[in-house]
């Protein structure tokens, strides 16, 4: 059993990043079911900054620890888990906690990493390879020859998403800012520079519209993107981020993308709509949305450790200087994902 220390960020309120505090405890020790991870590598992603606005739409009461994500090595194990499970790496999914040296899960949320993977590039695709994973192939339901619309494809779920479908053998059309659109070409993707026109831009590549959309953006960017679908094409929206520095609650974007969806879905026109929540189901089908999350997971990792799949790693902080690293994660000036590491 460990007797470490452990080392973990609190998010005292709707702060600056440098209001961000570190604390120490005595290491956790894992009850019956669970086991405790070694933090490797854990990530700011864009929830953390919505959560330090007060702005994610289902995030716990202040005072908590961020961290949704991360990639470590199983240090203990409670009763009832395989002691197997000792040393070895995996990651998890946490919504909050995952900033801290040491985090406990449920021994049934953790997802074996192949040993040839780093684990801050691995840190890159777990939340956001669930999410591009199943938005492509459990929503969407992409086939070989289609051709899809990513906004923000330079960013962490975009870039995911976009390597996957073009894996998939789907054209991509991507929007970014016009610094990323040689990295856009890298990766196989048509860029769009996200302030032109872009559904005039996005019908001259595609006349008859796109098969899917994946939106993050929310707002009027929403109801753009539902207009460019070719026919039996799906919308995917994932987000708000156009409402990220607005005031007020951080619920009402979510409940008018959902609005929209639901009236789209009842016009017999052939398209669909989904908002996308990664969390969905997990409440009435505990063991369904595990199962369905390790496979998904398993999946991006194998096409990263297969060269599939590229790691954008934007700069790597230790755990203690969050604030920097989220502050460098706001200031829109990288591509990639700004990694935590113990």
């Amino acid at each position: 059993m460990t007797t470490e220390q452990r080392t973990e960020i609190v998010l005292p309120g709707v702060v600056a990043p440098d209001g961000l505090r570190v604390r120490t405890s005595p290491a956790p020790v894992p009850a019956a079911g669970q086991v405790v991870i070694r933090m490797e590598a854990t990530g700011v992603s864009f929830a953390e900054q919505q959560m330090r606005r007060g702005r994610y739409y289902d995030q716990p009461p202040f005072p908590f620890v961020p961290g949704y994500d991360l990639v470590g090595i199983v240090e203990a194990v409670g009763a009832d888990a395989d002691s197997a499970l000792i040393g070895q790496r995996v990651a998890a999914l946490t919504k909050v906690g995952g900033w801290a040296s040491h985090v406990v899960v449920e021994a049934a949320d953790v997802v074996p990493v192949p040993a040839s993977l780093d684990p801050a590039e691995a840190e890159t695709v777990v939340v956001n390879g669930i999410t591009a994973w199943q938005m492509l192939h459990r929503k969407a339901r992409i086939k070989s020859g289609q051709t899809i619309l990513v906004h923000g494809a330079n960013g962490g779920v975009g870039s995911t998403l976009a390597q996957l479908a073009r894996l998939a053998g789907v054209r991509v059309i991507g929007t970014a800012s016009a610094r990323n659109h040689d990295r856009l070409r890298d990766l196989g993707v048509a860029p769009i520079d996200y302030r032109a026109d872009v559904p005039a831009a996005v019908r001259e590549i595609a006349p008859g519209g796109v098969d899917a959309v994946f939106d993050h953006l929310g707002g009027d960017s929403v109801r753009a993107s539902w207009r460019l679908l070719a026919p039996g094409g799906t919308l995917v929206a994932y987000g708000s981020a156009t409402t990220l520095d607005d005031t007020g609650s951080g619920q009402l974007p979510v409940f008018k993308i959902l609005g929209r969806v639901w009236a789209w879905n009842a016009l017999p026109n052939g398209r669909r709509a989904y908002f996308y929540n990664i969390w969905a189901g997990r409440g009435l089908a505990k063991r369904r949305f595990r199962d369905r999350l390790r496979h998904d997971l398993t999946q991006v990792l194998r096409a990263m450790a297969d060269g599939h799949i590229t790691a954008q790693v934007a700069d790597r902080f230790p755990l203690a200087q969050a604030a920097d690293a989220l502050r460098l994660a706001e200031s829109k000036t990288v591509t990639g994902k700004v990694i935590l590491t113990p």
